[in-house]
């Protein structure tokens, strides 16, 4: 029987919960419609992939898009550039803004923003502060609320909860999984010292791996007590992923490309204030850690933690400097990179972007490639050889800690809710963004 598309994509190699193999998908009003041999069907738009692999669209659960109070770093259209021209289709966007995003009218003005202005499918986090308790289990359900997040030691922003009582009381409201950054505030204020000026190498001596530990052990036994759902982000310790491993039921875990693919002193010798983010790249042993984490699937998902600052800002004399870097766009060849040198499978890649995501945070249309779920697509080529640098990078900070490093897998084409928004490297389509669904919170 003969079908009519919208868009078919034929020719391609598809990757989703059914595994690796060849297959054409087809797309009406923006939801994939057909999947499988589609020789016999028509469509208003046909895209010949032959030789091209198929991702379930990408998705990104930790990115710091600074709009509003901070656009002078990014803001929501040109962080969402760069997140399509990495050929990422979802975003979940932090609270760390100014305003703070911690209230109904403050993350329905980031909607507003964001709507038909970013380029990305988006959700953002809504800030988990002493102030906002009474109130956490309708923030959770409010359109575009990815949930809340809780920042447990000090970053970007002012949203620090670094006492037990308040941690106990903010997962007694709790209904849906909440994210943490997870680093025992007393032990930074304690270490502080410890900072060298001019000397970001101290950067991981001062936050160091018993600050992360102390805390995520501390968060994981308040959530077990209240019976609550938490997910830590960016894992930068070995400790951490052996100790999660014995806490699943309660406690699901995100690493990131640069835990994973950087490392100290090495990299603060390269890279100098650049490689400073928080919690720290560590010595290789971490990483190591990680890595067997993401082999033994501990780890659930991978997040960028894209987070932004300026050249000026980020060669600032350590301690100075800001933390963070950018990561968004670089995700996907990063991670390629690695499936090309065999430490990953293109499998376990799509468990981690797209049907860990959809798991975790229980997306209602999107993480998986099958008929009635969103059409969100990443495409892309794992022969194409590419060097990434910082004339590539869309964000307003125009900098990649990758820049010069030269890669195997590329992204090719960027496709949401049946749409082309970016090909061969460039943003072709216009600004679609709209919010993401939760099952939670329909």
């Amino acid at each position: 029987m003969s079908h009519n598309y919208d868009l078919l994509l034929k020719g391609g190699t598809v990757v989703n919960q059914d595994g690796k193999g060849a297959a054409d998908i087809g797309v009406t009003n923006g939801k994939i419609a057909g999947l499988g041999d589609l020789s016999q069907a028509t469509a208003e738009k046909t895209i010949n992939v032959t030789g091209l692999t198929i991702l379930p669209g990408v998705i990104d659960s930790q990115v710091h898009f600074r709009e509003p109070g901070n656009e002078h770093k990014e803001d929501l259209e040109t962080g969402s550039r760069a997140a399509v021209m990495g050929g990422v289709t979802t975003v979940f966007e932090m609270p760390n803004t100014s305003p703070l995003t911690t209230s109904e009218t403050t993350l329905a003005d980031k909607i507003k923003r964001a709507r038909h202005r970013m380029f990305c499918d988006f959700a953002f986090y809504v800030g988990g502060t002493r102030e906002n308790i009474d109130i956490i289990p309708d923030l959770e359900r409010l359109e575009g609320s990815a949930g809340i997040k809780v920042f447990m030691g000090s970053s970007t922003g002012d949203l620090l909860v670094d006492d037990e009582e308040s941690l106990k009381k903010i997962l007694a409201k709790l209904t849906r999984r909440a994210a943490f950054h997870s680093e025992d505030e007393a032990r930074l204020i304690e270490r502080k010292n410890l900072r060298r000026e001019n000397d970001p190498s101290s950067h991981p001596e001062w936050r160091d791996h018993i600050a992360a530990m102390k805390s995520t052990t501390m968060l994981v036994e308040a959530a077990r007590a209240a019976g609550k759902r938490i997910h830590v982000l960016h894992i930068s310790t070995a400790e951490e992923i052996e100790y999660l491993a014995q806490h699943k039921d309660v406690a699901s875990v995100e690493v990131t490309p640069q835990h994973l693919s950087l490392s100290g002193p090495e990299v603060y010798e390269k890279l100098g204030t650049y490689a400073q983010m928080n919690p720290p790249l560590r010595e290789k042993r971490h990483a190591i850690g990680i890595w067997q984490g993401l082999h033994n699937g501990v780890a659930d998902v991978l997040g960028s933690d894209h987070a932004p600052h300026t050249k000026e800002e980020k060669e600032k004399p350590y301690p100075e400097s800001p933390s963070g870097m950018t990561g968004v766009q670089t995700l996907v060849p990063v991670m390629l990179d690695h499936v090309s040198n065999g430490k990953l499978s293109i499998e376990r890649f799509v468990d981690l972007t797209s049907h860990g995501p959809n798991r975790i945070f229980g997306l209602a249309t999107k993480g998986r490639i099958a008929v009635g779920m969103d059409a969100d697509f990443t495409v892309v080529d794992l022969n194409q050889q590419k060097t990434i640098t910082n004339d590539w990078i869309e964000s307003r900070s125009q900098w990649t800690p990758y820049h010069g490093q030269t890669v195997k897998g590329w992204p090719k084409g960027t496709i949401i809710r049946g749409q082309r928004v970016m090909w061969e490297d460039e943003i072709i389509g216009s600004a679609i963004g709209e919010p993401a669904k939760f099952n939670e919170a329909l």
